[in-house]
């Protein structure tokens, strides 16, 4: 059942996809072109996101005893992606976006009873069960992962790469556990983005590149938070406490959250497009774009380590919880200080390049 011939199956599948849905999107005209803040080359195809989910159902029909409630996921993606296409096309009003977010939020609930029904011992003072709260919770947190994936698309690479760090880190938890149709779909997914990565970073020549798009972006994101509403809130004792699914998302997350509030301190809209996200900070810095992703996937490996670390070896919640709360509030507070601090480290930079010279 768990076959790597499988995999290796499911991998040139999700490749020729990939490359058929590329000549369909430039005759349709899905396609990215090139603008004040989108710096690349030619009008690129966004048929990752589309490419990914339909290998990934593809693979689910023929395998549907694998994941609780495949129809109703099933439907929600296909709604993701068509809502993310027709935006990647007209440029939708992110209101639309929310309410059909929000709406699937609520079927996920109503049809698969899938919601957060508990917390855990976050704050130390015991389990914090949410009771019709959830419902409200269950909302924000779909939203919330569907977009902090979305927001996070800034470079090549980057949501695959990130994408891969939180499948394969729930993985790996599921697999601790004795969950092994869950882990399995965790590698199938890995598995089903890597063609994706290869060509979206050029391995296959620049007129062969894609971009995930919006479909893709909303696609992760609901699939990362329905599996971890599974992992998370399964039976007695579920393989995976709440506040540990905060520390495999934790650079989307973290991003999302600290761009919105800078921006709303600034009077802007917390969903105007700016150039102050974390990959931008490193790319001022002086870093390629290659090494900006070699940076943010490596910390973002860093953070679900110790997430993992933590849940296999107990620590408690509420330490789990605090210290995701001060990297959260670290983060914020260097980027309200992000031009002084870039700027001194070029200073010094320049001055250490000066001296070798």
């Amino acid at each position: 059942m768990y076959s790597f011939i499988a995999l290796f199956f499911i991998f040139f599948v999700s490749f020729a996809v990939l490359f058929l849905l590329r000549k369909w999107a430039k005759k349709v005209g899905l396609v990215d072109k090139p603008n004040e803040r989108k710096l690349h080359k030619g009008a690129v195809p966004l048929v990752g996101g589309i490419a990914i989910s339909f290998t990934f159902l593809y693979f689910l029909f023929n395998n549907d005893h694998l994941l609780y409630e495949v129809n109703l996921y099933a439907i929600s993606i296909l709604t993701l992606v068509v809502v993310g296409a027709l935006d990647d096309k007209y440029d939708l009003s992110f209101k639309l976006r929310f309410a059909i977010q929000a709406l699937l939020s609520v079927s996920m609930m109503a049809m698969a009873n899938l919601q957060l029904h508990a917390l855990g011992n976050v704050f130390g003072y015991g389990s914090v069960d949410l009771g019709y709260l959830g419902y409200v919770v269950t909302v924000f947190a779909v939203i919330g992962a569907i977009n902090a994936f979305n927001m996070v698309d800034g470079i090549d690479g980057l949501l695959g790469g990130l994408s891969m760090v939180t499948f394969g880190g729930l993985g790996f938890m599921l697999l601790y556990d004795g969950q092994y149709n869950l882990s399995y779909l965790c590698l199938v997914l890995i598995v089903i983005i890597l063609p994706y990565i290869l060509l979206n970073l050029g391995a296959f020549g620049r007129k062969r590149k894609v971009f995930m798009g919006d479909a893709g972006s909303m696609v992760i994101g609901f699939t990362v938070i329905w599996f971890l509403l599974v992992a998370s809130q399964n039976g007695t004792k579920p393989p995976l406490r709440p506040v540990t699914a905060l520390w495999l998302i934790a650079v989307p997350l973290l991003d999302m959250a600290a761009i919105m509030i800078r921006r709303m301190r600034r009077g802007c809209s917390p969903f105007k497009p700016d150039r102050e996200h974390l990959h931008h900070i490193f790319q001022r810095l002086g870093l390629n774009s290659t090494q900006t992703l070699v940076a943010i996937c490596s910390i973002a490996m860093l953070f679900a380590a110790f997430g993992i670390y933590g849940e296999i070896v107990n620590i408690p919640e509420y330490i789990m919880f605090y210290l995701f709360i001060g990297c959260f509030i670290t983060y914020t507070l260097l980027l309200s200080y992000v031009w002084r601090i870039t700027a001194k480290i070029r200073e010094l930079r320049q001055a250490t390049t000066t001296k070798t010279e």
